[in-house]
């Protein structure tokens, strides 16, 4: 999908979906519930290689829970990591858009079984049908790379520079700028040097589809970095690609001050999808449960995300297709209140 006006897309989207949009919730934990093995560097890449019917049941799961954005398997499927499994780069790159296929077979089958009246919620009870969905690229960080928790803390070391980065994401950004998504999602961005790669990327490249930022946060102030969150979504804000900014992978109860300072610079719509709350612990590979929120506490938190400027709204780790169909129905009672 080419950059109609890549100022409307997702405002055009919104839209039809009556002002707010429900994006998908965790994909590694449920793959694990559906007896998938992720004890492995690519993690739920991993999945790409030896289950992909898995992946395609995720993503259904959570479009029969409201999801209207569905967001890709290649968090972490990168090329470099592929060939360290002995992964050539053409299979790599075969397998980053067969992540995109996945989630499009996906839609596919659901809209198939809507348009067969299939769901008995499809009808919302007035009149209108379910909304359009959308499939996202993800792209992960360097760190999701590495898989030693660097993602969470945006801390690379010194050696590593913008030009480092940039050249660790470019065929793989570019691979899935031509992959049939409709957007493409940096996903956990810990670091402003990690945005500023993204962004050039984007202007060399010129990358001909919509793309959407989301910053990780461990104190609700800054990125996971220590960088300014106002800082980091100037620098993308300024990209001509970008339609969306937001957070991600962050516990809930620092959302809300997040959107407030990603208000105050940029008019793009923002997207929040947070953890359940619980902390990664990247030494022990586990999450740590001491913060969790159950999936009450979470929705409790959507209508004030809401009121602060978010417009697209779902989960990540450890979040279900129950959490993202409690969000869908505050944001369907929302829309209706309008």
């Amino acid at each position: 999908m080419g950059l109609k006006s890549e100022s409307t897309f997702l405002g055009d989207f919104l839209r039809q979906c009556g002002g707010y949009a429900v994006i998908d919730g965790g994909l590694a934990t449920e793959l694990e519930r559906h007896g998938a093995d992720l004890n492995d560097p690519l993690w739920s890449a991993k999945c790409l290689v030896s289950s992909p019917h898995l992946i395609r049941r995720v993503h259904l799961d959570y479009l029969e829970a409201g999801a209207n954005i569905i967001i890709s398997s290649s968090y972490q499927a990168t090329l470099q990591g592929f060939e360290a499994k002995g992964i050539s780069r053409e299979e790599g790159e075969a397998l980053l858009r067969r992540s995109v296929e996945i989630a499009c077979e996906a839609r596919n089958i659901y809209n198939d079984r809507a348009s067969k009246g299939s769901w008995d919620d499809f009808d919302d009870g007035t009149g209108l049908k379910r909304n359009p969905v959308l499939v996202a690229a993800s792209v992960g960080s360097y760190g999701a790379y590495l898989a030693d928790g660097s993602e969470y803390s945006g801390i690379y070391g010194d050696a590593i520079t913008v030009k480092t980065l940039k050249d660790f994401h470019r065929r793989r950004v570019q691979v899935l700028a031509d992959s049939g998504a409709d957007l493409i999602a940096f996903e956990t961005t810990p670091n402003k040097i990690e945005a500023q790669a993204y962004a050039e990327i984007l202007e060399e490249e010129a990358i001909n589809v919509p793309v959407w930022f989301s910053f990780s946060s461990k104190d609700g102030i800054n990125v996971a970095s220590g960088d300014s969150i106002a800082e980091c979504s100037s620098i993308v804000d300024s990209c001509k690609q970008v339609v969306g900014i937001g957070i991600n992978c962050t516990s809930p109860r620092y959302i809300q001050g997040l959107i407030q300072s990603i208000r105050k610079v940029t008019s793009k719509p923002i997207l929040v999808y947070p953890n359940n709350g619980e902390t990664y612990d990247g030494v022990k590979k586990e999450w740590v449960a001491s913060r969790g929120v159950v999936e009450e506490d979470f929705v409790s938190y959507v209508d004030k995300w809401c009121d602060a400027g978010a417009s697209l709204v779902g989960g990540c780790c450890r979040t279900t297709p129950n959490t993202i169909r409690a969000i869908s129905k505050v944001l369907t009672r929302r829309s209706h209140s309008v």
